[in-house]
């Protein structure tokens, strides 16, 4: 299995949502004092939740936005992450879901929702079971925006990899296959906006999933910043990571840069490991396997 496919399959145990809580609020942040957003709506006192339920607040505001036209009062999303895809059972559950929300919420009528499904893999088996099983029409009304029509209630499919850049980029980029040029647009976008809340959840994944494209920026400013410096300009670095770590990963590149890559990654580990990170996380980071951290670790106590 090669080192992209390892990182791949270890980036799929992580949970998306909350970055997709906060790549959504980056969207529609034009229209943030209209909009309620409600995170994992639970809609009985048994675990059924909605991924995101969002209340338009006036209900005649409209929103001209792309990935929001078919909104009305009641909105209802099902994020996929982006090794899931999105199956038949996926789309019979939701729809259950509105059925149940519009029945048992005073004031909702089913004529007030709408139904938004968010995958980054095409998503050709709901398309054909629409079409076929269903006789719904689907169309692609705009770029990887997938109508749905023949219902009541208004529904799309929205297939992020295949988003405009310019108009979704923070949709485009909750992927596990970051690549740079979306990395710098965030960049020069947070820029512009340097007093607006940071959104941790999203930078938090798109760092951990894609570790050798934050580290791969820094290296192109050619040494004359060091990585906390690069992403702090940017206003998108994280306050959650230790100053200690930021060094670590600093040390790590310089050290790979005078003595062999590979030895810098094994410094840049030890570092977190000293730190007290999850080995499974610094896997990640330094792109080393996992045996190989875990024999770091193990070596580290020894010495001791």
């Amino acid at each position: 299995m090669s080192k992209k496919k390892e990182t791949d399959k270890s980036a799929g145990k992580l949970d998306w949502h909350p970055a997709f809580l906060q790549a959504i609020k980056q969207e529609l942040s034009d229209y943030k004092d209209s909009l309620e957003f409600k995170y994992q709506y639970q809609l009985t006192s048994e675990p059924l939740r909605i991924d995101l339920l969002i209340i338009k607040k006036p209900k005649q505001v409209k929103i001209d936005k792309n990935i929001a036209r078919i909104f009305r009062t009641e909105n209802i999303l099902e994020y996929k992450s982006p090794d899931i895809s999105l199956s038949v059972k996926d789309f019979l559950k939701v729809y259950a879901y509105a059925n149940l929300y519009a029945a048992m919420t005073p004031k909702v009528k089913f004529s007030d929702l709408t139904i938004t499904f968010i995958v980054t893999r095409h998503p050709r088996e709901i398309i054909k079971y629409l079409e076929k099983a269903r006789g719904y029409k689907v169309e692609e009304t705009s770029l990887g925006i997938y109508q749905v029509t023949g219902d009541y209630v208004p529904i799309q499919i929205i297939e992020t990899k295949k988003l405009s850049e310019d108009e979704n980029l923070w949709l485009k980029s909750l992927t596990n296959d970051l690549e740079i040029r979306n990395l710098d647009a965030i960049i020069r976008n947070r820029q512009k906006s340097p007093g607006e809340a940071f959104p941790d959840a999203y930078f938090n994944i798109l760092i951990r999933a894609n570790p050798e494209v934050f580290l791969e920026v820094q290296k192109m400013a050619n040494g004359a910043m060091t990585f906390e410096e690069v992403f702090t300009k940017a206003g998108i670095i994280p306050q959650w990571i230790e100053r200690g770590i930021e060094q670590g990963i600093e040390q790590g590149i310089e050290r790979g840069i005078e003595r062999g890559i590979e030895q810098g990654k094994e410094k840049t580990a030890l570092n977190l490991l000293a730190k007290g990170m999850p080995i499974e996380e610094i896997a990640q980071i330094t792109e080393l396997p996992i045996e190989k951290v875990r024999a770091l670790g193990k070596g580290k106590k020894q010495k001791r």
